[in-house]
């Protein structure tokens, strides 16, 4: 480097209006590479600090491995993006997302955050939002689901109405869209078990697009292609674990949905 001309070995030294500074590139000195953004196709960061991020998952990636032994879990990528970046371990897991289903969810950086994070899930705190594409029409513009849940011995869960049976589930909803044979819903969840509004819209004869685990043939469309379940976590609301305040995260709509949107 030099300053009006004249060679300065030290590059804090101060300058002034009017000064010349020229600086060399020196090919062979051997400067250390910048670091590459990270850039991950099974998530995408949409919020983070010292103790939790918020990511959106892609569709079609587990949240955590099964027996199948699946090496690519969204867990293990995000743990390895925040070692990537902050030298941390592993994070911790409070909640999932189906495989076929993308988008907001929640992991604490610490282990006290996550298990804060957990106790929140666990008492069915946290406000999760989704939105989805339905076979067939709506009869009402808004209403509520209520059923138990329970796990059939091929692990797939089902509907009944024996309080005796299975889990409570409740998932409201409100139409936002009305196409000649499907409908676009958004869901709020007051409850959050397994396959929820998976196995309820499907029990009410309108199954989510892609999803032939509950909804069978009725799952298909001609304008939906995709190897994915039509439905995505939009929006989650929780207590920041050491802050106290509460947080809402938003995503925006999966492309593939985009077009189901509006009229």
């Amino acid at each position: 480097m030099q300053v009006n001309g004249e060679d300065c070995p030290d590059p804090a030294s101060p300058v002034t209006a009017g000064d010349q500074v020229t600086v060399t590139y020196d090919p062979h000195q051997g400067y250390p590479e910048k670091k590459r953004p990270w850039s991950d196709r099974t998530f995408s960061v949409v919020f983070e600090d010292k103790h939790l991020i918020v990511v959106n998952k892609s569709a079609g990636v587990l949240t955590v491995a099964t027996d199948s032994g699946d090496p690519t879990t969204l867990v293990a990528r995000v743990s390895n993006y925040v070692r990537h970046a902050t030298g941390r371990r592993d994070v911790y897991v409070a909640h999932r997302l189906d495989r076929g289903v993308s988008g907001l969810l929640v992991f604490g950086k610490s282990l006290e955050a996550g298990r804060h994070l957990q106790e929140q899930f666990k008492r069915q705190q946290p406000e999760r939002v989704f939105v989805g594409i339905v076979g067939g029409q709506m009869k009402s513009d808004q209403g509520t689901l209520r059923s138990y849940l329970d796990t059939g011995n091929n692990l797939d869960a089902f509907a009944t109405h024996s309080k005796e049976q299975g889990q409570l589930a409740v998932t409201h909803y409100l139409v936002l869209n009305r196409l000649p044979d499907l409908t676009v819903v958004q869901m709020r969840l007051e409850t959050a078990r397994r396959h929820q509004v998976r196995v309820q819209f499907a029990d009410a004869g309108h199954p989510f697009l892609g999803d032939p685990r509950y909804g069978g043939k009725a799952s298909r469309h001609e304008l939906w292609n995709k190897k994915r379940i039509a439905l995505y976590a939009s929006s989650l609301t929780i207590v920041h674990p050491v802050s106290g305040q509460q947080q809402t995260f938003e995503c925006p709509t999966p492309k593939a949905m985009q077009r189901f949107m509006v009229s």
